[in-house]
């Protein structure tokens, strides 16, 4: 049963940090666009739901939304909240 808690866990946290760096690319391209852009709200949920390193890679990478405090305080706890998830998982043994 771990195994599969740790895989699903990986999984998880790897798919919500892509989704969110190829939303912050998306939305840095369609800002200088001057297009329809993404939420906020979406940013900052995929986010705290634990795509805080996608968040901040997004970022960094595409020196966006740099400046907004409330994007660094979210992606950290969502980076935050992720690494104590992988923590609690992959600190026990698999086999007892």
């Amino acid at each position: 049963m771990m195994m599969e808690d740790r895989l699903i866990a990986l999984l998880y946290f790897g798919s919500i940090n892509a989704v969110l760096f190829v939303l912050m690319g998306i939305d840095k391209y369609r800002a200088k666009k001057k297009l329809w852009r993404i939420p906020e709200k979406t940013l900052l949920s995929f986010g705290i739901l634990g795509g805080g390193l996608g968040g901040i890679l997004g970022m960094v990478l595409f020196h966006h939304k740099i400046r907004v405090t409330k994007f660094k305080v979210i992606y950290l706890l969502g980076l935050v909240l992720m690494l104590g998830m992988l923590y609690f998982l992959f600190d026990r043994p698999i086999f007892r």
